[in-house]
């Protein structure tokens, strides 16, 4: 099946759409893009998800990301479909619209292009249906996340605004962030980085913990751009060091 890797250019496809038709790379213009994907119009997981999405533009909007959707239904059903998903999820939804537009892809051609297909849940005509799959596209146009979920099960889209906020940090900075982190959390310092840089270039301070091995790779500085502490100096400081 085709797929996308990783630092690969995301195609530049047309598409038609409840906002008209698009080209891609044209709509994202300098915007970071999450293109993510759902079965079918009026079904329940799906309605629950872009109504989620609806609810949290306004904080991906923020992070200079524009999104976009995709069904492999027709523009018709689409417009429909938008007024149970704000009449579910949002309040006064009458005078309302979705904030982002929806792919029509009736044949099928993007999600067999961009391998979206799940191999294993079945329509009622026993046609595969469309997996949820998350892109993440940076401003360079450039595949940063591929998140490919089944049929079966909703995303979680404060993960993905989670997600947004770790790529566009360590874009920025050469840092990494560890499991579970957060915004606000310490972040950690890439082995890529030697001592002597690492100092020069965290000078809030670089803390190692004490491991078995003797190997100082484990190692954390403060909030990159924050003020205050690192919050590991209120729980484990004399651990790190």
């Amino acid at each position: 099946m085709p797929g996308l890797l990783l630092g690969e250019v995301f195609p530049n496809f047309e598409a038609d759409t409840t906002a008209g038709r698009i080209k891609l790379h044209e709509f994202l213009g300098e915007s970071w893009g999450i293109l993510f994907s759902h079965p079918r119009d009026y079904t329940p997981v799906c309605t629950t998800e872009l109504g989620r999405a609806a609810r949290m533009c306004g904080e991906f909007k923020k992070r200079n990301v524009k999104m976009i959707a995709l069904s492999i239904d027709c523009l018709e059903d689409h417009h429909s479909w938008s007024k149970d998903i704000l009449a579910y999820n949002c309040e006064d939804s009458a005078s309302r619209s979705l904030p982002f537009p929806i792919i029509a892809d009736s044949k099928r051609e993007l999600a067999v292009a961009l391998g979206m297909l799940d191999p294993v849940e079945k329509d009622k005509d026993g046609m595969p249906l469309t997996a949820r799959c998350v892109f993440i596209i940076g401003p360079d146009k450039r595949l940063k996340l591929s998140l490919l979920y089944p049929a079966t099960t909703g995303r979680n889209f404060d993960e993905i605004l989670r997600v947004v906020d770790s790529l566009q940090l360590t874009a920025d900075w050469r840092v990494a962030t560890p499991a579970d982190w957060k915004p606000g959390d310490c972040v950690m310092v890439p082995p890529s980085l030697s001592e002597e840089e690492a100092a020069s270039r965290f000078p809030a301070g670089v803390y190692s913990k004490d491991l078995p091995s003797g190997k100082k790779y484990l190692r954390y500085t403060p909030p990159v751009g924050a003020q205050g502490d690192c919050i590991y100096s209120k729980i484990s400081l004399a651990n790190i060091k």
